[in-house]
């Protein structure tokens, strides 16, 4: 089974950093595409980054480019999510979800197709931002 789970979620002020990880079992993790997704209270599930570990691209919504680096480390099958300069805005649960098809994942995270089109999810980690 795959499986996914994230960690390092918590509480930081504004301008501050976070490192979230997501660790991968029970996949090839070279044939799979695994995205950071985030929900706030209130609001819909939407796409954060994401990195195809085949060629180690990346993709970024616009709200975090320049502020989040995604990362793998493909010997431990963990995807990285270095998160520098939050604002208050960034406050939400944040989940990693994999797919064996790099483009469900990459069009979830840029918002083309709705995100439960990512079929692997996993239990998410709270981010809270502090102004």
């Amino acid at each position: 089974d795959v499986q996914l789970q994230a960690s390092g979620g918590g509480l930081v002020q504004s301008g501050g950093s976070l490192r979230l990880s997501c660790a991968a079992s029970g996949l090839t993790f070279d044939d799979y595409a695994i995205g950071w997704f985030r929900q706030a209270p209130g609001k819909e599930r939407e796409g954060v980054s994401c990195i195809a570990s085949s060629d180690s691209s990346t993709y970024y919504a616009d709200s975090v480019k320049g502020r989040f680096t995604i990362s793998s480390d493909d010997a431990k099958k963990t995807v990285i999510l270095q998160m520098n300069n939050v604002k208050p805005e960034d406050t939400a649960v944040y989940y990693c979800a994999a797919d064996p098809h790099i483009g469900q994942v990459v069009n979830s995270v840029l918002g083309v197709i709705a995100w439960d089109a990512v079929r692997y999810w996993g239990k998410g980690t709270q981010v809270t931002v502090s102004s």
